[in-house]
């Protein structure tokens, strides 16, 4: 846990920091730990609220030189279309290097097989894992929190992976005094979550506080939706709706972005920020455990694709 001086209500001390700004510095020290301690790592950018905040606080870290980490995206296909178009303005904008690795074409290689649900979370870790091999990075930047799932819970700031890409919990390393070890033999590779310490509640302030822009989906909007397993899900060509499955327009906005086969919405008429963090505030559920149906294939469903080489 971050050990600086925080802000309590009617403090005057001009040394301390608020909340919002020691999770900053924390992961700001991170980024720049990283630069200094690995040859070649690259940040997991998938255009949804946590990479997005994670890319600020890296260009916050190395202003005003450029970022020196590239971004990976794994692409499913089944992306969508609001996500992507961010992606590509903000590397534009930037002036980053994106690397993809596609689901799509070890699909079309027969390296991979469609699920029956249609969803093709599932199907990333092979693509991202090879793609992290290809390149030989050494460092792989990721957004989890320890507050969406009780198995990102586990992990610590810097996650070694072996070989194969693969989380052995029994590996995890002590962190104590914000002090991180990053050695690894050849062929290994860190995961590294500057937000770890973060909550969903803390990204949307933050996000506020900066002035960050999002894609639009994750505000109130009017959409066609079908509700499956609980969730609305968004109509597409990854095969819903079934028979017997209704298509409607709603008011809703998604709180975490994904796949859109096992990505749902909720209804909502939260259309700014400020009703966003209201309607978080008084929520009782983590966004995963509200909106992704991946994380509900099983009670260890996001364990098992971690120890698989998965974020």
């Amino acid at each position: 846990m971050t050990t600086f001086a925080t802000v309590d209500e009617g403090t005057d001390s001009p040394y301390a920091l608020s909340h919002l700004d020691a999770l900053e510095s924390e992961a700001v020290h991170i980024f720049r730990e990283v630069a200094g301690e690995f040859e070649n790592p690259v940040i997991l950018f998938s255009g949804g609220k946590d990479s997005i905040v994670m890319l600020h606080l890296a260009l916050k870290a190395f202003t005003p030189a450029p970022v020196p980490f590239a971004l990976l995206h794994v692409d499913t296909g089944h992306n969508f279309p609001e996500v992507l178009e961010y992606r590509d303005r903000v590397v534009a904008a930037h002036g980053l290097r994106l690397h993809v690795a596609s689901v799509q074409d070890y699909i079309d290689r027969g390296v991979l097989k469609e699920r029956p649900d249609g969803t093709r979370n599932p199907l990333q870790t092979l693509p991202l894992t090879e793609k992290i091999q290809s390149e030989r990075f050494d460092a792989v930047f990721g957004g989890g929190r320890r507050d969406e799932e009780k198995a990102r819970a586990k992990e610590r700031v810097f996650s070694l992976r072996d070989e194969f890409s693969q989380w052995d919990p029994r590996r995890q390393r002590p962190e104590l005094w914000n002090l991180y070890n990053g050695r690894h033999a050849p062929g290994e590779h860190v995961r590294v979550f500057p937000l770890s310490n973060w909550t969903e509640l803390d990204v949307w302030q933050y996000i506020a506080r900066e002035g960050i822009e999002l894609p639009e989906i994750y505000f109130a909007h009017e959409r066609e939706v079908f509700q499956r397993g609980g969730m609305w899900l968004t109509a597409g060509e990854w095969g819903g709706p079934k028979d017997g499955e209704t298509v409607e327009k709603r008011q809703v906005r998604y709180r975490t972005v994904g796949d859109m086969s096992c990505t749902g919405a909720v209804d909502s008429d939260a259309d700014t920020i400020e009703k966003v963090i209201a309607e978080i505030a008084a929520s009782r559920l983590t966004e995963r455990g509200a909106t992704r149906a991946d994380d509900k294939l099983s009670e260890a469903a996001m364990e098992d694709r971690k120890r698989e080489g998965y974020f």
